[in-house]
């Protein structure tokens, strides 16, 4: 009897076991150092990113690390301002994901959440309606609204006046090897404002999409329209 069951056992692993083995370590392998998704939880990069969106990370589009263990083998470009970067926070090395505002060697500064980089005043401007429905139209009078050209990337900012939040800093100077981040939900985002400088080593990769959203106040009801959505 024992033998019949070890060779049943036998069996099962070659037939299924292997393959279905080989199948999860090329998966990891992939998510690990090729691509992945994140689910976003929170609000603080509205109304680029809506809690609920399920975002691809590209995890090649600055360097190659060993699958699993994290390690960089090869560097072919360095994030620019105006990314959206997933990043392990230096708070508590949880995920998060905002955009970078200040590259190595930037000196920022922010007044009522204007910027200014490098001495230079950020240009802001109208936004397109299209961002503004994303957000429920019952919130939409209590937040402001801009277009933010940050880098070689324009893309949609939002505030809420009427909220305690920290809209002035600096000037500060960004550190070597190191970045600084905002939500673009400016005054509801926990980001480089309250944690510091995110280090060059902390950054997982870059987000470059939406793959699909899920409306948590909907009973996850699907936003088709948010649906294979590219990122300013």
């Amino acid at each position: 009897m024992r033998a019949r069951w070890k060779e049943r056992f036998i069996n099962g692993w070659r037939e299924w076991g292997r393959p279905l083995l080989v199948v999860l370590l090329v998966l990891g392998s992939v998510r690990s150092a090729l691509a992945d998704w994140y689910v976003v939880p929170s609000g603080s990069m509205k109304p680029t990113i809506l809690e609920g969106d399920r975002i691809l990370v590209d995890k090649l589009a600055y360097d190659l690390k060993v699958p699993f263990a994290g390690w960089r083998v090869a560097d072919w470009a360095e994030p620019r301002r105006g990314d959206v970067v997933v990043f392990s926070s230096p708070a508590d090395g949880k995920r998060m994901v905002k955009r970078i505002v200040g590259l190595p060697g930037d000196r920022l500064e922010m007044r009522e959440n204007r910027l200014r980089v490098n001495g230079e005043a950020v240009v802001y401007g109208p936004i397109d309606e299209d961002f503004i429905r994303q957000i429920e139209e019952g919130d939409r009078p209590r937040h402001r609204f801009a277009a933010e050209k940050l880098g070689h990337r324009v893309h949609p900012v939002m505030s809420t006046p009427q909220r305690p939040a920290r809209r002035s800093f600096g000037p500060l100077v960004v550190p070597l090897g190191q970045y600084f981040v905002l939500g673009d939900n400016r005054d509801d985002s926990f980001d480089s404002r309250w944690f510091g400088f995110v280090p060059r080593g902390s950054i997982v990769g870059r987000a470059c999409g939406i793959v699909l959203s899920l409306d948590r106040q909907r009973w996850y009801w699907p936003r088709w329209h948010r649906f294979l959505r590219g990122l300013p």
